[in-house]
């Protein structure tokens, strides 16, 4: 049957904005299609049964949430090309399901990724590239204060170029009008803010430079890179930082990360060496910044587990039941010594895989390689 579908954001009407939540209310509007403004207080359904977040980085924890606690049970289908740490952390516990997509587009070419300082020389170079094949540019810089001040000094290294400016306090008409004069290629360089961070598709841009580019997070520049490389062409992404930037360690293993994982489908990539950096964050509730150091990561991964499994098996979780065995004490020595085994680290993960190991199969396996590592076992080995 014919659908009704509204959309919501700071550009409707007021009339329209009134007619689409009266109609949410009372349900005869089927789908809404929104920007935060559906996780305002005044949002209501009359029967939410699926929630799709598209561009999922863009929703902080908290707009999730809400969204979710609309109703007592609720699908839910998240899209990203870079998913946050803590959705990839649900999802690689089985938590949540997941699906890749990792097959490019027919001649879609990896964009060539560099960090570099601000360097009128190389911007002018890259300008003069890009124009010599007909292309068009995107440089992103997130301050609208300064932003005039940033055009004036692409006009000084480039003249000759013409250039557009877009940022979010920009007029409705201003923004629609500077948006059809760059894909319609009446101006060569599009000076934008991070609006362009999704959604754009235009082939014949495919150059961006990304001003000061330690402040942004990894999803950020993966998705602003991917605005270029979207044709058959090779496309550029500088990174640029300022000459008197003293970068942090986490700023400098993010661009390493970003320039090391620049094939195309590397977003999954980039997601988990983001949830490396910056930690998985708390499973339920709005908090980033989890408390598994309180108990120890394995300790907290081998409970969730247990948690996992026994609901996916249809058993009532016992919280009161030991989550370890009985202790047993031979009074016998069983370690690895280390005038057997000097390295600490290789130690400590022979130990854990031993601890790990489910049968005696898995035992004889981790022995055999031991034996063909490290030489015959002592006696202190064999008894543990």
């Amino acid at each position: 049957y014919p659908l009704t579908i509204r959309g919501l954001s700071r550009l409707t009407s007021t009339k329209d904005e009134r007619k689409t939540l009266e109609g949410m209310a009372r349900g005869t509007v089927d789908i809404v299609i929104g920007t935060h403004r559906l996780a305002q207080a005044d949002i209501h359904f009359d029967n939410l049964g699926l929630l799709v977040v598209d561009e999922e980085q863009r929703f902080g924890v908290d707009v999730k949430e809400h969204l979710k606690a609309m109703r007592a049970s609720v699908d839910v289908l998240t899209m990203t090309a870079t998913p946050i740490p803590r959705t990839l952390h649900m999802a690689m516990l089985g938590i949540r399901d997941i699906s890749n997509l990792t097959t490019p587009p027919a001649n879609r070419l990896a964009v060539e990724t560099r960090v570099c300082r601000f360097d009128e020389t190389l911007l002018r170079h890259a300008i003069d590239r890009e124009l010599a094949r007909d292309g068009q540019i995107f440089f992103v810089h997130n301050r609208i204060h300064d932003i005039e001040k940033i055009a004036n000094k692409i006009r000084m290294i480039a003249p000759h170029i013409t250039i557009g400016i877009a940022h979010g306090r920009l007029r409705e008409a201003e923004l629609e009008q500077v948006m059809v004069d760059f894909v319609a290629g009446r101006t060569h360089l599009l000076l934008a803010t991070t609006i362009i961070e999704s959604g754009l598709d235009i082939p014949r841009a495919n150059t961006i430079f990304i001003n000061e580019s330690d402040h942004y997070g990894l999803a950020d520049l993966h998705q602003l890179r991917g605005r270029v490389g979207r044709s058959h062409h090779r496309a550029y992404c500088y990174l640029i930082v300022n000459e008197s930037t003293r970068l942090t360690s986490t700023a400098a293993r993010r661009l390493r990360a970003i320039q090391e994982f620049s094939s195309t489908g590397a977003g999954f990539s980039l997601a988990m060496r983001d949830l490396e950096i910056r930690g998985a964050g708390e499973l339920l509730g709005e908090e980033q910044s989890g408390q598994i150091q309180s108990i120890g990561f394995t300790l907290y991964m081998e409970l969730l587990q247990q948690a996992v499994q026994s609901l996916k098996d249809g058993k009532e979780l016992d919280l009161n039941s030991s989550f370890h065995g009985a202790e047993i004490n031979l009074r016998i020595p069983a370690l690895i010594p280390d005038d057997y085994l000097p390295d600490v680290h290789m130690r400590l993960v022979l130990y854990k895989r031993i601890s790990n190991a489910k049968n005696p199969s898995d035992l004889k396996d981790i022995q055999v390689e031991m034996i063909d590592r490290f030489g015959l076992l002592p006696d202190a080995v064999k008894n543990l």
